[in-house]
């Protein structure tokens, strides 16, 4: 599972997927750069590029828990998909919520996306969409407004004192946040099979 005493992608995930936060956290590194190639594509969105980052990430952090290295798609283009899922959903949202025509909307949700590695199959595309509603649904229902604010600050590399300083917070405040976050992440099963999950 290790070359030269480093471990193997293949057991980051899977660490990451059973929990481990820490694994989870490394992914997140690693792949920043493709979430932020995606978040370049929607800078003429009515989004702020800040906020669609955070989507992304939400995304990201969604393929981790749900990827199936058995059904033959890599990492990066099921990452990707759910990347740009997550983004969308949160522009559409966001139309809906400022009277913005739909039809701006379907013309932007068409724009070109960065290339992919590989081709992704009908049943993944399937799962990865139902993966970030998955999470939208977790977050909201087990995480406070807070939690999910220094959640999404946390996520797109913000410090214990940048998150205490936007949320107007103290740092111990935020570290006990998300000792909280990380407890109920860690309890999070997806059952991709039957596109659902327990907590």
């Amino acid at each position: 599972m290790s070359v030269n005493g480093k471990i193997s992608n293949d057991t980051i995930l899977s660490n990451a997927k059973s929990g481990d936060n820490k694994q989870a956290e490394v992914l997140i590194v690693q792949n920043r750069s493709l979430v932020e190639a995606i978040a370049s594509k929607y800078t003429n969105s009515s989004l702020e590029y800040d906020d669609i980052v955070q989507e992304g990430m939400i995304g990201l952090l969604a393929a981790i828990k749900t990827f199936d290295k058995n059904n033959g798609t890599s990492f990066k283009t099921y990452a990707a998909t759910c990347i740009n899922n997550s983004i969308q959903t949160a522009l559409k949202k966001f139309t809906r919520q400022k009277d913005i025509p739909q039809s701006q909307v379907i013309e932007y949700a068409e724009e070109e996306i960065p290339e992919q590695h590989g081709s992704i199959s009908a049943e993944d595309y399937y799962i990865a969409g139902e993966s970030v509603s998955m999470l939208a649904k977790i977050l909201k229902e087990n995480l406070s407004d807070y939690e999910n604010e220094v959640l999404r600050l946390h996520i797109v590399g913000c410090n214990y004192n940048e998150i205490a300083n936007r949320l107007s917070k103290t740092p111990k405040s935020v570290d006990n946040a998300l000792q909280r976050i990380k407890k109920k992440l860690a309890a999070v099963n997806f059952k991709t099979d039957k596109y659902n999950y327990e907590v």
